[in-house]
C-alpha cells in the first residue's frame, strides 16, 4: 500500500511540477506586446451564437461597432438557435446580419459548424472571430487580430477580461482564474512556441483552417478545436493585446452547472482525443500535443490528488511513517495549508496588478479563490459517473457600458 502510494504520489507531483515549471516562462519577455503594429488588411466575419440573449447582445454589437478598424472590413453575424425572446428582433435592430440556424442545435459548436459551412463559400471573408453574446469588445481587438493574421498565425486566442469581476467573490475568482491561465498557460506557451488554450469565446480562426469544415463533437467545443489544432500541428497564438470582457456566473449554482459541462467535455476529449495526442507527441515531438494531452488529464489528476490526500490523512492516524517531503509538510498540520494560501494569495495579487487592475476591486475573489478551485474537486468525481449530456444556459443580465469598463 505504501509503494503504491509513493507510485501515484510520484505521478501527481510530476504532473503538478510540469505546470508549474512551464509556467515560469510566462516571465519571458515581460509586458512585450508579442506582435507588431501592421496595416489593416483582412476582413474578419464576426459570428456570435446566441441562446435568449435579448439583454445583452446589443451592448456587444454596439461595441463592435466601436472598433478602431475599417467598417467595411468586418460584418457581424448573429446566428440565433432554440430562442424563445427576442434576440433575433434586437440583434437585427443593431444592425447585425442574421444567420437562421436551420438545423437542430444541442451545443454551440452545432451552430457554429452550421454557420461556418455558409460563410466559408464568402469570397470576400478572410477570417472569422467568435464571441460568446454576453461580452463587450476593447476598441483595438480587430486591429491587433490583424496583426497576428499578418505575421502568419492562423488562430488566435484574445485575452479574456471581466466586465463583472467586482460583483461577488465568484465573479473575482473566474476573473483570477483567467488572469492565470492567460499568463501562466497561453502567454508562457507563447515564449517557447507553444500552443495557447482556446477558451470558449474570443478567438480568431483564419478561412483556410476551416475551410472544410468545423466538426466538433463535445460540449466544450474550444477544449475540443484545440485539441484538433494541435494534431494538426495548427499552432493556436495568444494574441494578448486583443481583449474581451466576458459576464462570469454571480450565482454558485450558476457556476456549478457551467463547470459541470466543461469537466464533462473534458473527459470527453480526453476519451476521443487523449491517446492520438499522446502518440503525435511522441512521432513529432510537437509540444501542444502533450500540452493537450496533460490539459484533458486534469480532472483525473485533481481527483487522484484528493484521494492521496486522504490516504495521507489515513496513514498518519494510524501511525505509518512516510518519508516524501510532502508527508513531512502534511505533518505539520494547519500551518503547511495556511502557507500554501499565502503563495496562492500572492499568485492572485501578482496576476491583477500586472494587468493593471486595483486588487481592492477583486478582493473578495483573491481571499476566496482556494475555495473556488477547491469546489471542482467534487465536481470532477461526479462527472466522473454522471456527465452532463446536454448545454444548459447561463443567465446574462449585465448591461455595462463600454466607456465605463476601459476607464
Amino acid at each position: 500500500m505504501v509503494i503504491l502510494y509513493y507510485i501515484l504520489f510520484a505521478l501527481t507531483f510530476i504532473y503538478g511540477m510540469y505546470f508549474a515549471i512551464t509556467g515560469l516562462f510566462g516571465f519571458k519577455n515581460y509586458h512585450k506586446s508579442m506582435f507588431g503594429r501592421h496595416k489593416p488588411k483582412y476582413k474578419f466575419g464576426i459570428v456570435i451564437a446566441g441562446r435568449n440573449e435579448e439583454k445583452v447582445i446589443p451592448a456587444l454589437i454596439r461595441s463592435l461597432k466601436k472598433q478602431r478598424y475599417p467598417s467595411k472590413l468586418y460584418e457581424i453575424f448573429v446566428v440565433p438557435n432554440n430562442c424563445t425572446d427576442k434576440t433575433e428582433e434586437v440583434a437585427r435592430k443593431e444592425g447585425a446580419t442574421i444567420i437562421e440556424c436551420k438545423v437542430p442545435v444541442k451545443q454551440k459548436g452545432d451552430a457554429l459548424e452550421y454557420t461556418f459551412k455558409k460563410l466559408v463559400k464568402r469570397d470576400d471573408l478572410d477570417a472569422f472571430v467568435i464571441f460568446d453574446a454576453d461580452n463587450l469588445v476593447h476598441p483595438d481587438f480587430l486591429a491587433r487580430m490583424n496583426d497576428a493574421l499578418c505575421e502568419g498565425v492562423e488562430v488566435g486566442q484574445a485575452f479574456r477580461d471581466a466586465k463583472n469581476m467586482s460583483d461577488n467573490w465568484l465573479t473575482g475568482s473566474y476573473t483570477l482564474f483567467y488572469f492565470i491561465q492567460n499568463f501562466f498557460f497561453n502567454r508562457a506557451r507563447m515564449n517557447y512556441s507553444g500552443s495557447a488554450a482556446i477558451n470558449g469565446t474570443g478567438f480568431m480562426i483564419k478561412k483556410e483552417v476551416i475551410a472544410n469544415g468545423f466538426h466538433t463533437r463535445t460540449i466544450t467545443e474550444d477544449s475540443e478545436f484545440t485539441g484538433q489544432c494541435a494534431l494538426r500541428g495548427i499552432q493556436v497564438a495568444f494574441v494578448e493585446d486583443a481583449i474581451t470582457y466576458d459576464e462570469h456566473p454571480q450565482s454558485f449554482w450558476q457556476s456549478w452547472k457551467q463547470r459541470k459541462r466543461w469537466t464533462t467535455g473534458c473527459y470527453d476529449c480526453f476519451k476521443i482525443y487523449g491517446l492520438n495526442l499522446l502518440k503525435t507527441f511522441f512521432k513529432t515531438g510537437r509540444i501542444a500535443c502533450f500540452d493537450m494531452f496533460m490539459m484533458y488529464l486534469a480532472p483525473f489528476m485533481v481527483i487522484l490528488g484528493f484521494f492521496l490526500a486522504i490516504v495521507l490523512a489515513i496513514f498518519s492516524i494510524c501511525g505509518v511513517e512516510l518519508f516524501d517531503f510532502f508527508s513531512y509538510l502534511f505533518a505539520s498540520g494547519l500551518l503547511f495549508f495556511f502557507a500554501f494560501y499565502i503563495i496562492n494569495v500572492a499568485m492572485n495579487v501578482f496576476v491583477v496588478k500586472y494587468n493593471h487592475k486595483n486588487p481592492k476591486n477583486v478582493i473578495s475573489g483573491i481571499i476566496f479563490f482556494s475555495l473556488f478551485i477547491a469546489t471542482w474537486i467534487p465536481i470532477n468525481i461526479i462527472c466522473l459517473f454522471k456527465k452532463t449530456e446536454k448545454w444548459e444556459q447561463i443567465e446574462h443580465d449585465r448591461d455595462v457600458d463600454l466607456d465605463k469598463l476601459l476607464g
